[in-house]
C-alpha cells in the first residue's frame, strides 16, 4: 500500500508528564479538534478514546502507552499526527521509555 502521507509531513508526539496531569484529556482534545471524534471522551467517564482497557476506564488511569493517528491541514499541505498518549503512574514508567524511542517530539504537561 502507497503512503499516504509523505514522510516528511509525518511527526510522532509523545503526550508525557505524572499521574492526574491531564495527557489522555489533552489527547482527547487535540482528536477532537482535529476532526477525528465528534465528541469529547472523558476520562472520568470512562469514554476516552485512548483508554480502552477495562482496567483503564474503570480507575481512570492510563496503563499501556496508547497510539492514534490524526490530520492537520495547512496551507494546503496535510500533515499526519501520531500521537502516543503515555502513562503517568511511576509503576509504568517502561511504557513511557519505550514510546520515546519512536517520537519526534514530546508535549511535556505540568501541574
Amino acid at each position: 500500500m502507497a503512503r499516504q502521507v509523505p514522510i516528511e509531513h509525518l511527526r510522532n508526539i509523545g503526550i508525557v508528564a505524572h499521574i492526574d496531569a491531564g495527557k489522555t484529556t489533552t489527547t482527547e482534545r487535540i482528536l477532537y479538534y482535529t476532526g477525528k471524534t465528534y465528541k469529547i471522551g472523558e476520562v472520568h467517564d470512562g469514554a476516552a478514546t485512548m483508554d480502552w482497557m477495562p482496567q483503564e476506564k474503570e480507575r481512570g488511569i492510563t496503563i499501556t502507552a496508547a497510539t492514534t493517528a490524526t490530520y492537520w491541514d495547512k496551507d494546503g499541505i496535510r500533515y499526519q499526527i501520531n500521537i502516543i498518549d503515555t502513562p503517568g503512574h511511576v509503576d509504568f514508567a517502561v511504557e513511557v521509555v519505550r514510546s520515546m524511542k519512536v517520537l519526534d517530539g514530546i508535549v511535556f504537561i505540568l501541574s
